[in-house]
């Protein structure tokens, strides 16, 4: 919890300055899954990944990984048993796009506007969580001029979408 609050308070106070270079999507979502393998592998966990090999970005790797194991973690903890998390990306003119999809209870609709909100925890949050790993996750984002955006329907899972966009330096 300290060092999410210290990293999270470097990141308000614009102490942190991204790096900007080539970052391979597939190479990222590996690492980040590497970092999560326990906690995805006690649950067994179907993992499916859709992307071709050429997709990235330009932004900061471990910042970017930081940012990708909050939302997988967030993930993996709500997906029950054997469940099914997916993991696609792509690029197109504008953006690269990552989009991660879990099948658990999903997240109720007066808690999805607040997800990202630090400290804030819904209705299905276990009693250890403190709210902080999505806050911190649209922080890395939007430091790196990207967006973050959640879509859930109780009962059938939540999916995140990241869009890192080309061209656009780091705010």
């Amino acid at each position: 919890l300290v060092g999410s609050l210290l990293k999270l308070s470097k990141l308000d106070a614009g102490a942190v300055i991204m790096k900007q270079e080539n970052i391979p999507v597939s190479k990222l979502v590996k690492k980040a899954l590497e970092s999560l393998s326990i906690p995805a592998e006690i649950k067994a966990l179907h993992i499916q990944i859709e992307g071709e090999e050429d997709v990235d970005f330009t932004g900061d790797f471990h910042w970017s990984h930081e940012a990708l194991i909050n939302i997988l973690r967030n993930c993996i903890e709500h997906s029950p048993e054997q469940g099914l998390l997916k993991i696609q990306f792509q690029k197109n003119l504008l953006h690269t796009l990552i989009r991660v999809t879990d099948c658990g209870a999903g997240i109720a609709k007066e808690d999805l506007p607040h997800i990202f909100t630090r400290f804030y925890k819904g209705k299905n949050a276990a009693p250890d969580q403190v709210g902080i790993g999505l806050a911190m996750a649209k922080a890395i984002v939007e430091k790196q001029g990207g967006d973050i955006t959640a879509m859930s329907e109780q009962g059938r899972g939540t999916e995140f979408t990241i869009k890192f966009y080309n061209g656009r330096e780091n705010v």
